[in-house]
């Protein structure tokens, strides 16, 4: 039986212009990399920045390829390659930036160092929402803030980002508590968190009630801007401070007068540069376990979209119509 040489894949082809499905090259594996059929793409808001031509961060030219997110079966095994056979569910954070391929094709060469295998217990759908929210939520909890058990962690934002870092949190046994819309409340209670209305409550009357006006030892800022001074004057004497959107300009003083420490985080930084994909493939790994064990679920938009329905996702997310993180799914999955 023949391979067919093409796939179909959705272009960007200039900014804000309507996405084209495409028949292309289909790639080949190259040394280090896995042909992965992609069944599901998750949608991000860096997808909608790309697109149109507002991302400069994110080094991805039109036209492109668009999609960071994937899950989906290996194909093929390139040269240089062990731990992963034909056949496997996988998943990861693997293109979208930096001129590399996106998920929104039937086929995408991926770095294997970016690939961990698929939970059981999730659909192909369900695991293309996690990478680059998990990533995210795990380099900035994990690697920077050092979240322990005991730890008052307050979580800026329970969206995408955000749902994860409570439940990893939850996980390693620290109280948190998410700062969101009363309209979140009973979600995020599900999770074991404790809800913050960010319209009924001051930072000062949060910080009171929940740590006696002690601060939280860990904030991490999902949204940033006016979320990152928030994040400074919630935090504690010596605590943490985390944000995945450090745009704007912010004042320190609320941060050094409490010789609180910052960090930023910016996950697109291995695909850009090449450097730590390792550490991504090892971070879905931990994810996986956590996954199967029960601790962190995504939560999910129920809506289904095709490649050719893309738009409608990305239209959802422009104007914050998404309840849960948005999924494409492809090649019949």
């Amino acid at each position: 039986m023949s391979v067919k040489s093409t796939m179909k894949a959705l272009l960007a082809e200039a900014p804000n212009s309507p996405l084209r499905i495409a028949d292309i090259a289909r790639p080949v594996p190259g040394e280090g990399q896995i042909l992965v059929r992609v069944k599901a793409s998750g949608v991000n808001p860096l997808d909608l920045k790309i697109r149109a031509g507002n991302a400069a961060h994110a080094r991805h030219p039109l036209p492109a390829i668009v999609g960071i997110d994937m899950a989906g079966i290996v194909e093929e095994i390139g040269a240089g390659v062990s731990g992963f056979r034909q056949g496997d569910a996988v998943y990861g954070m693997t293109g979208g930036v930096g001129g590399i391929q996106g998920s929104l094709a039937e086929f995408a060469a991926v770095d294997a160092a970016l690939l961990a295998p698929k939970p059981q217990n999730l659909s192909m759908r369900e695991a293309a929402a996690l990478p680059l929210i998990s990533i995210t939520a795990w380099e900035g909890l994990v690697d920077r803030a050092g979240v322990k058990t005991g730890h008052k962690v307050l979580v800026i934002g329970g969206g995408g980002v955000g749902h994860i870092v409570a439940q990893i949190a939850r996980a390693v046994g620290a109280e948190v508590y998410v700062v969101d819309g009363a309209s979140k409340a009973d979600y995020l209670a599900g999770l074991g968190a404790t809800p913050i209305d960010r319209g009924a409550e001051t930072v000062e009357g949060y910080v009171a009630r929940h740590t006696a006006s002690r601060g939280f030892d860990l904030v991490y800022d999902t949204i940033g801007g006016q979320g990152l001074d928030t994040a400074f004057r919630a935090v504690s004497q010596f605590g943490h401070v985390v944000s995945c959107l450090g745009w704007g300009n912010h004042a320190l003083a609320p941060l050094s007068f409490r010789a609180a420490t910052y960090s930023g985080v910016f996950t697109l930084l291995p695909l850009l540069t090449g450097e730590g994909r390792g550490h991504h493939g090892e971070i879905m790994r931990e994810m996986t376990k956590l996954v199967e064990a029960g601790k962190v679920m995504p939560k999910l938009d129920p809506r289904r979209f095709s490649l050719a329905d893309t738009d409608e996702a990305h239209r959802l997310i422009e104007h914050r119509q998404a309840d849960g993180k948005l999924v494409v799914e492809i090649n019949g999955s």
